[in-house]
């Protein structure tokens, strides 16, 4: 299928609504990911080429079978290279980056390039690593938080792509934390994406697109002619990953689940400050702490004031990360209402609590900061002791602006 037929259908799909606690469930059991559709498509889009591809462990198909070992397997396709991301190929293990070398999938020797070594710049294939393929497959589960690096790889790669004259296909996958709505503010600094992955796009905290339709939107600025998409079956954007029927991989060792993905857009930024976030603790991104926190006080301050989520007093020792082996202080933080919940409204109600009740105790890494809120104005509002309002309206204001761009590359 032909990039311009894609934005065809994307131009066809129309405008999805910001979800609310409302909107409509989807079946619960129908959905094909890219990989099924190509699997049952008998793998047509490969026949008679030499192919690398971009992966990981979250690349599986309904039955559990790996990418991997299904290309290697298919009949008249010549599996030439495997390229792995953030976490290595074992994404949720513990294990350090795999570096280059090679590795033997039924029986063949194959080459296995680590694409997330020495800084930004080396998450791009080299041209020598994508010589003499004829397409770039794209297979890895995404959380749909700007900051996860994982589609960032997959941009470089087809800009390499580009560069090389090799095709770039997106095997799509679910939206994890549903497809209709977005959060937060638009990334305004695009020079960031030459600093940092967690930065490549300007687009708001969470975006709501799939990997396939993030990919259409890079290509606007990429213009890769041969670029293509295998696009799910049977998903809707108001559907969560448990409840397509999919099998769920953990994506990276910290996000084991539906509910820390759910939570990570508005926690994950707590990764700018001195807070620990969970890593080290049984509920990554489900609680912060600290030695100094008061954490009575912020439950007592929240509890009931946010819409979707729970706040309780919860003390660990995390084994890892910040406060590695000191006892926090802390605040669990449930989801009892998913569709209602908002992440990044949970993380400014958190972080102005924080602010009120320890001023002298809890800092930011401002460069960091701006990378993952995305706008100057948070700092400003911030220091200037802006109250609730004023941080909801800049927040608001992302979703708004990003949502004639997001409406030209929606495909479902």
């Amino acid at each position: 299928m032909t990039i311009h037929r894609l934005a065809v259908l994307a131009l066809a799909a129309g405008l999805a609504a910001c979800g609310g606690p409302s909107a409509r469930r989807a079946s619960s059991s129908g959905t094909m990911s890219g990989l099924d559709v190509l699997v049952a498509d008998g793998f047509a889009p490969l026949r008679g080429k030499r192919v690398g591809v971009l992966t990981n462990s979250t690349a599986v198909d309904r039955r559990g079978r790996s990418i991997v070992d299904l290309l290697a397997g298919a009949p008249n396709v010549d599996l030439a290279a495997i390229f792995t991301p953030e976490h290595g190929y074992a994404a949720a293990s513990e294990s350090e980056n795999i570096a280059s070398g090679r590795t033997r999938v039924r029986g063949k020797e194959i080459p296995l390039h680590s694409l997330y070594s020495g800084g930004i710049k080396g998450m791009r294939p080299k041209p020598e690593q994508l010589q003499g393929l004829d397409v770039l497959v794209f297979d890895i589960q995404d959380i749909g938080a700007r900051f996860y690096t994982y589609l960032a790889t997959m941009a470089m790669a087809l800009e390499e792509a580009k560069t090389a004259g090799v095709d770039f296909l997106v095997l799509d996958r679910p939206n994890p934390i549903r497809g209709d709505v977005v959060e937060g503010p638009v990334l305004a600094d695009a020079s960031l994406r030459f600093v940092t992955p967690t930065a490549y796009f300007q687009v708001p905290v969470r975006h709501g697109l799939t990997a396939g339709e993030m990919a259409l939107w890079h290509n606007r600025s990429v213009g890769h002619r041969r670029l293509s998409v295998v696009k799910l079956r049977g998903w809707e954007r108001t559907q969560w990953h448990d409840q397509t029927g999919l099998p769920w991989v953990p994506p990276s060792p910290n996000m084991p689940d539906i509910e820390a993905a759910a939570l990570y857009p508005g926690i994950g930024i707590f990764e700018a400050s001195n807070l620990a976030v969970g890593r080290g603790t049984p509920l990554p991104f489900r609680w912060i702490g600290a030695p100094w926190m008061n954490a009575e006080e912020i439950v007592g301050r929240l509890q009931g004031t946010v819409e979707g989520v729970e706040f309780s007093v919860q003390d660990y020792t995390p084994t890892k990360s910040v406060f590695a082996g000191q006892l926090c202080r802390g605040v669990k933080i449930t989801v009892a209402d998913r569709d209602a919940m908002r992440p990044l409204a949970v993380f400014r109600h958190l972080a102005l609590a924080l602010r009120d009740l320890h001023p002298k105790e809890f800092e930011w890494r401002w460069d960091e900061v701006k990378r993952m809120v995305g706008v100057d104005e948070f700092r400003l509002l911030w220091e200037t002791g802006a109250g609730p309002e004023a941080f909801a309206s800049l927040f608001d204001k992302g979703p708004l602006d990003f949502e004639p761009s997001r409406r030209s590359v929606l495909l479902y």
